[in-house]
This record gives structure tokens, sequence and C-alpha cells, in this order.
């Protein structure tokens, strides 16, 4: 779903040093989507968080998203 790929990249745009850098890719399957995020190497630890509070905190809004709109989504962050 698009939506759930525009709300991440804004999550995560928002946290970046690097918001250029930021690319947020989808793969859908039938009921689950899978969203992948890339960022500068400088940028994932603040886009993970200490303990991976931040990190914890998108999935849950991803979540509540996806839920919303009847769908399963999962979050992947690459480095």
């Amino acid at each position: 779903m698009k939506e759930l790929k525009e709300l991440v990249a804004v999550i995560a745009r928002a946290l970046a040093e690097h918001p250029e850098k930021v690319d947020v890719r989808e793969i859908e399957g039938q009921n689950t989507c899978v969203i992948e995020l890339r960022a500068a190497k400088e940028d994932l630890g603040k886009i993970i968080g200490r303990e991976g509070r931040n990190a914890h905190a998108i999935r849950t809004i991803l979540n509540a998203a996806a839920t919303k709109l009847r769908k399963r989504a999962v979050l992947e962050i690459i480095e």
C-alpha cells in the first residue's frame, strides 16, 4: 500500500540528518506488505534509536495503519 510506504518515509526523513538519502521500498504480497527502509549509515542510529525504541515505535504506528487498511505490514531496516 502506497500509504504505508509514505508513512514510513515521512517518519524516517523527520528523524534523519540527511533526509535525501532515505530510501523506502515496498514489496507487496497477498496479505502482507514488506517495507524496506534504507538510510545513510550515520542516520541509522537515529532511526533505530536507543535500544531500538524509535524502530519499535515506527513499527507500532505502521501496524496500526496497516490494521486499519486490513493488511499486515513488516518493516525491515536495511544497513
